[in-house]
Order: C-alpha cells, then sequence, then structure tokens
C-alpha cells in the first residue's frame, strides 16, 4: 500500500530583485521566494494562479508547472547546515507544494497525483542552481542537494483544477515502481548509470523527454560505437 500523503502548504510567488546577489552581486530578479497561500487556487498545464518563473529558459513550462518538497527534508537540512538552520524552514526550496507523509523515497517518477480536484504527474527531480544557492546564502547547498537527494520533484499537470493546503496528496496510479524519486537523484549525481537503468530511463513513462534525452545519450556513450 503507498502511504497517503497531504498538502501542509501552499505557495506562490511574483518576479522581484533579490539584492546583492548575481553576477558581481548587481542583483537577481527571480520569483524563487513564495507567499503562503490559505485557501483554494486553480492549478492549469502551466502552474498555479499567481505563480510566475523569472528565468523560463530553466524554470516552469508544462514539464515544470509545480515544485513540490517534502516536509521532512527539512530536518536533516538544519542539520548538515547549522549555522544557517534558521533559514530551512518550509518554503525555503521555492517550493509550490509542501508535502507531509511522503518523500523522494515513497514517491515514483511518473506517480500520478490527486490534489483536490487536480490531478498531477510526478515528471523528473528538481535540481541546484545559483538562484538556490543565492538565495539560502552558501553555494554549499547545490553540492549538499546533489549528495543527499533531497530535491523534491517536478509535477506536470494532468488534469486542471482546484487544490488547497489540507487538501491529500495520493498517489493514484504508479507506472513505475522501481524508479523512485530518489533513485533518479542518484542516476543525477553519477551513481546508478548502468546500461540496465538508463535502458530503462530512455523510454521511462512520465519521465520529461529532457531526462529521457539526458538517459538516451549516456546510454549510447556507455555501450560505445557499434
Amino acid at each position: 500500500m503507498i502511504a497517503p500523503g497531504k498538502i501542509i502548504g501552499l505557495h506562490v510567488g511574483s518576479v522581484e530583485r533579490l539584492a546583492n546577489a548575481g553576477p558581481g552581486g548587481k542583483g537577481l530578479m527571480t520569483a524563487y521566494r513564495k507567499t503562503p497561500v490559505t485557501g483554494a487556487v486553480r492549478v492549469e498545464a502551466l502552474g498555479i494562479s499567481g505563480d510566475t518563473q523569472a528565468n523560463r529558459r530553466f524554470h516552469g513550462g508544462p514539464e515544470k508547472a509545480v515544485y513540490g518538497y517534502p516536509v521532512s527534508g527539512y530536518a536533516a537540512w538544519r542539520t548538515e547546515i547549522a549555522a544557517i538552520a534558521d533559514r530551512f524552514v518550509p518554503g525555503a526550496m521555492g517550493e509550490n507544494l509542501v508535502v507531509d507523509g511522503q518523500d523522494e523515497a515513497s514517491l515514483c517518477i511518473g506517480d500520478i497525483i490527486r490534489c483536490g480536484t487536480a490531478t498531477l504527474q510526478i515528471a523528473q527531480i528538481r535540481e541546484p542552481c545559483s538562484t538556490f544557492a543565492a538565495v539560502l546564502g552558501t553555494s554549499r547547498v547545490i553540492k549538499a542537494m546533489k549528495k543527499s537527494g533531497r530535491c523534491g520533484w517536478y509535477y506536470r499537470v494532468l488534469d486542471a483544477g482546484m487544490m488547497a493546503p489540507g487538501d491529500s496528496h495520493d498517489v493514484i496510479e504508479r507506472p513505475n515502481p522501481d524508479w523512485s524519486v530518489a533513485r533518479l537523484a542518484a542516476f543525477a549525481a553519477g551513481r546508478s548509470g548502468t546500461i540496465a537503468a538508463l535502458e530503462q530511463l530512455a523510454t521511462l513513462p512520465g519521465l520529461t523527454p529532457a531526462w529521457q534525452i539526458k538517459a538516451a545519450k549516456a546510454l549510447a556513450e556507455q555501450r560505445g560505437p557499434t
């Protein structure tokens, strides 16, 4: 039986200037920082109403429409980087959904999730970026996320609908029970790139096309000239 989950926080953000960040400390335009929402909001193919992204080359779009993070992950962050422990609170990862009862080990790529009246699908892991480091104030978080796999996950929206804090976060279909979010994170960190694994990832149902292409390229490199 798949453990049930619950949305205990829902956040949206608009683009703002982050002072003393970015190249040369000249400031960085980002929608990383999110504001909690107390009521129901609509989610559609490109994300949650009221949420936006500054750099749409790497963030947002239908394959990264919503970002989820497990509330259980924060305790390890506070322990690992104790000097800024007070910064590791729900929302610190820039997530839209704070999920209780489930995490990277218990959720799988391709999982179809019912949240309120919306249906989402876990499409890929989150990869750390320079904005993540800028907001938290240290580049240590980039290496730590890659090493630990405490990355959270992106969803695509299969069915638009309404969701709110307190709604369930229940897995209603699981096409890839062998491919947890944690396993894909390990692959991204270079710890799971066997030929058999790459063969699966190259056509894994629900995995984003970008990640399928990465896997196919890595597979071709491992196989070598034919």
